[in-house]
């Protein structure tokens, strides 16, 4: 008889329960997040066990991991999209734990992407970096910002990372307001130090793949943000249209209209906020480098704003990478701008 398991897996423990074609309990437990256990509890129904629907919170990799090395099926669910039973007026994670498992035998379960492991560390590396540019950025503003706002003097972020405390000194006779100023500097020095390692190590360990490689002839995209990209999406394939890898990068509307009026909004947060981040990073370049991208936004920039305008751009060069990445071609300006 076939076995269907579902796992509703926290921080700390995990909820297991096994049913089988008729939707009857056959086994469940709880459990603290120990892999051994786990395996235990599964061996006695090793031969019977179609599939374990684990349910994708921020810590799967150590379960999934370890279950598919013990050569287990796994099915990562897509949280998002999964609709919970309205039917029970009482649910808890026994409860949750039964509904995966009632999904994954009916074959509806919703599932997410399994990366690889073996690749896992090339993209965790970059997403970190992503994560101190992040705060560098930070960093650069705010001082920007606190500079300003006391001399009404314009600075460039440039400027800022060739600063000196004496630079702003010079500046901000009140020694107080200085400090505020200045007490940035050797913390943004060392994001930047951290940011270097990180790109030499991602560089060195990371490979673009032959169906990627034309990534680089897009506006914009250089080694960093090319890896990022390709560790990211992974396998292209995934993507059966360019619409879906578009909403994926966050770059789509989220709007819901009926008879052409407003009838809320869906989740503007449901894809990838790394994919977002490094096409937005590639329009910001595009626009510098490239006076067909530049007029673009200008024009944009002419209706709507500076945000939505390099948004836009944003989404162009996304689905431009999409047909890149798929059909390993060359980027191509003329069909992009359209």
């Amino acid at each position: 008889m076939a076995l269907y398991c579902g796992i509703d897996l926290h921080s700390n423990n995990c909820w297991i329960a096994i049913i089988d074609e008729d939707q009857k309990v056959v086994r469940e437990s709880k459990f603290g997040n120990d892999l051994a256990a786990i395996l235990g509890f599964f061996e006695p129904y090793r031969a019977e066990l179609e599939g374990i629907a684990v349910e994708s919170t921020f810590n799967w990799y150590w379960l999934v991991d370890g279950l598919m090395d013990a050569g287990y099926r796994l099915h990562l669910t897509n949280t998002c999209a999964i609709k919970q039973y309205d039917g029970l007026k009482y649910t808890d994670d026994r409860h949750d734990a039964r509904w995966l498992a009632h999904l994954l035998s009916l074959g509806i379960l919703p599932e997410g992407y399994i990366y690889p492991k073996q690749e896992r560390a090339v993209r965790d590396l970059l997403r970190r970096r992503a994560f101190l540019v992040h705060k560098r950025t930070a960093f650069l503003l705010s001082m920007r910002g606190a500079f300003e706002c006391r001399t009404g003097m314009r600075i460039t972020s440039n400027d800022i990372k060739k600063w000196k405390p004496t630079d702003v000194e010079q500046h901000i006779a009140d020694p107080l307001e200085a400090l505020g100023v200045t007490c940035l500097l050797e913390p943004m020095a060392t994001l930047s130090e951290q940011i270097k390692i990180l790109e030499k190590e991602a560089l060195k360990r990371g490979n673009l793949r032959a169906e990627f490689s034309s990534l680089k002839t897009v506006w914009g995209i250089g080694k960093v943000l090319g890896l990022t990209i390709t560790y990211e999406v992974g396998d292209i394939g995934r993507f059966a249209k360019v619409g879906n890898f578009a909403s994926y990068c966050r770059l789509v509307k989220s709007n819901r209209l009926s008879n052409g009026k407003p009838k809320g909004s869906g989740n503007s947060k449901n894809g990838n906020p790394y994919l977002s981040w490094a096409f937005s990073e590639a329009a910001h370049f595009a626009v510098r480098y490239h006076e067909p991208a530049k007029k673009f936004v200008q024009r944009k920039r002419a209706k709507t704003n500076g945000i939505v305008a390099i948004r836009a751009l944003a989404h162009k060069l996304a689905r431009a990478s999409y047909y890149v990445m798929k059909d390993n071609v060359d980027f191509d300006s003329d069909k992009m701008l359209q």
